[in-house]
């Protein structure tokens, strides 16, 4: 009791609805947590790039759950519907549910417990140019927050483009999302801002190879992304001989550069069974622990197909304590009274 001990904590989200940055599908979440420049018949991937948005998803409908830390749990669902000479449209929802939690005054003294939660209506659309490859799209959401008898809404637009050269099985594209505001602050002149971010993506599938690789670079916006721990700072100064220690500034840059990168690779057995695998290097720089850093930043998964179902599962090590789990369901509502053929995952286009 007479002595006194500073503690540092994590300093958390900059911003608002975080919980638009989660990887939604399985698919996602075992390629890293990213991957904005794959175009097949995935309606699952729509969510995070609007522009890959295809004719070939009408009537089309995905789910996904996850089982998050803490008793955290998030998924989401989306309809998928295409319009002669108007384009591409999907409609869906993703939640995030923060379970029950404890109520306590400034002393401790709890008194039951209250809920927390965030949602997102989302309606996106897509449209490929004319004689082109390139394919556009827009995702408009709005959003809603609540936590105890506090609660928030706004609203974002996500902005995408695609440009696919299917004679080489190569893929790129890029994504502004969470552009929008805080409509009503959870109090009064305590304004939020979202988490506006810039990304760019590539995919490429080597000729007569069945693996897809997958590269997203994500936060254009701001180069350094670096974290200081204030519990376990760089040493700076030689603490034997006081002189200052030189950082390798090649070292420093391929450091700051491969925050920004998530690395896929999808193995596609066949049409029907996909092995996949990712890496995140950022998540693995600011979660490992030194002393045992495990596989911290991995993440793997596999689909499959069965019947008019498409099934994936995605697993993603945070930390040593842990990591999630993903499962998503997609199918196609006229493969049980037509005979639309089915367009196999293994296309780019």
């Amino acid at each position: 009791m007479l002595l006194s001990i500073t503690a540092f904590c994590q300093t958390g989200g900059n911003n608002t609805y975080e919980f638009l940055n989660l990887p939604i599908s399985a698919r996602v979440t075992a390629l890293g947590g990213n991957m904005i420049a794959v175009k097949d018949n995935d309606l699952n991937v729509s969510l995070i790039n609007p522009s890959l948005l295809t004719d070939s998803m009408n009537n089309n409908v995905a789910l996904s759950f996850s089982n998050y830390f803490g008793g955290i749990k998030y998924g989401y669902v989306a309809y998928a519907r295409h319009f002669n000479k108007l384009g591409n449209f999907s409609a869906g929802m993703n939640y995030l549910d923060y379970g029950r939690i404890p109520r306590a005054d400034d002393i401790g003294n709890t008194d039951g417990t209250f809920g927390a939660s965030e949602m997102s209506f989302n309606l996106a659309y897509s449209h490929m140019l004319i004689d082109s490859n390139l394919t556009v799209g827009a995702t408009l959401k709005t959003i809603y927050a609540q936590m105890d008898t506090y609660f928030s809404w706004g609203s974002a637009v996500d902005l995408g483009a695609t440009y696919v050269r299917s004679k080489t099985n190569f893929a790129v594209a890029a994504v502004i999302k969470n552009v929008g505001r805080q409509w009503r602050n959870y109090t009064p002149g305590n304004k939020e801002k979202l988490p506006f971010e810039m990304q760019i993506g590539f995919c490429k599938k080597p000729k007569h190879v069945p693996i897809r690789l997958i590269f997203t670079y994500e936060n254009l916006e701001k180069w350094d992304l670096t974290y200081e721990d204030p519990a376990n700072p760089t040493q700076t100064v030689d603490p034997l001989t006081g002189q200052a220690i030189k950082q390798n500034k090649y070292k420093v840059f391929g450091d700051k550069l491969m925050r920004h990168m998530v690395i896929g690779g999808e193995f596609i057995v066949t049409k029907n069974l996909f092995l996949r695998l990712g890496y995140n290097y950022q998540r693995r720089k600011e979660l490992k622990i030194p002393e045992k850093r495990g596989f911290d930043g991995f993440s793997f998964g596999f689909g499959f197909r069965v019947y008019k179902f498409h099934f994936s599962y995605g697993r993603a090590v945070y930390h040593l304590a842990g990591a999630t789990n993903n499962f998503s369901i997609s199918f196609d509502i006229n493969s049980f009274y037509s005979k639309k053929p089915v367009f196999p995952v293994a296309s780019l286009n």
